[in-house]
């Protein structure tokens, strides 16, 4: 009977432990993407924050912001744990297989970034070279399916790619336009390469079939949109 009584204890507290507070909206990204979403005085902001803010105002609910890695992104809202996913998401067939996206809010070119002393002059000279990537990202899935290169450097962080490159353990970095803009800033002896890889478009990802939240997201993404905040918020965190 005491083994019972236990292991009923034990399950209330696990149940209690996994029950989610309706108030609060729980959002998951990776925040280490300016201008979209990165830490700044200890605190995640950018882009897609200010978004997720104006998402929850709608909803009376209050704004929690989980910091995890991009791999791990499908997986938290396939399981219940997170309502919403903004961490500059390209909206591709096979993401789509496993999480509803909103409509498009962000149009985002993918760059390269070499060495200013590179002998890779052009696009053109990509191939066939050591590439970093971010791990799971649209920049991974093309340059593994596009075959451009057998030396594929897998990070969980930007900042790793950077320092790789610095280092010269790769020839490249492929990634993003507007953050790749933010890391020349304060790296002066790296530069992009004219024109872009590739370009992709960005939506906020929900659970299969919840219908209702992403209504409120498509209706919340209109509304910026057409009153030019989202433009904005690139410009404030683009500075």
């Amino acid at each position: 009977m005491k083994k019972i009584v236990f292991l009923s204890l034990i399950m209330c507290i696990l149940l209690v432990g996994c029950k989610r507070n309706k108030n609060e909206l729980v959002m998951v990204t990776e925040a280490g993407f300016a201008p979209y979403e990165y830490y700044e005085d200890g605190k995640i902001v950018g882009v897609d924050i200010e978004i997720a803010e104006e998402i929850a105002k709608a909803m009376g609910k209050e704004l929690v912001v989980k910091d995890i890695f991009f791999d791990s992104i499908i997986n938290e809202l396939k399981s219940g744990k997170a309502d919403m996913a903004l961490a500059g998401m390209s909206i591709t067939e096979e993401r789509l297989k496993e999480v509803d996206f909103s409509i498009e809010y962000i149009k985002s070119r993918q760059v390269a970034i070499v060495k200013k002393d590179s002998k890779i002059e052009d696009l053109s000279g990509i191939n066939n070279k050591k590439i970093a990537v971010q791990l799971g990202t649209v920049a991974d899935s093309y340059v593994t399916e596009e075959k451009i290169t057998s030396e594929i450097v897998r990070q969980k962080k930007y900042l790793s790619m950077i320092e790789d490159l610095k280092a010269n353990k790769v020839d490249l970095v492929i990634m993003d336009e507007l953050p790749a803009k933010e890391i020349l800033k304060t790296n002066t002896n790296l530069k992009l390469l004219d024109g872009y890889v590739f370009e992709d478009s960005y939506g906020i990802a929900v659970k299969k079939g919840n219908a209702e939240l992403l209504n409120k997201i498509n209706e919340v993404l209109m509304n910026l949109m057409n009153d030019g905040k989202i433009d904005e918020y690139v410009i404030k965190y683009s500075k």
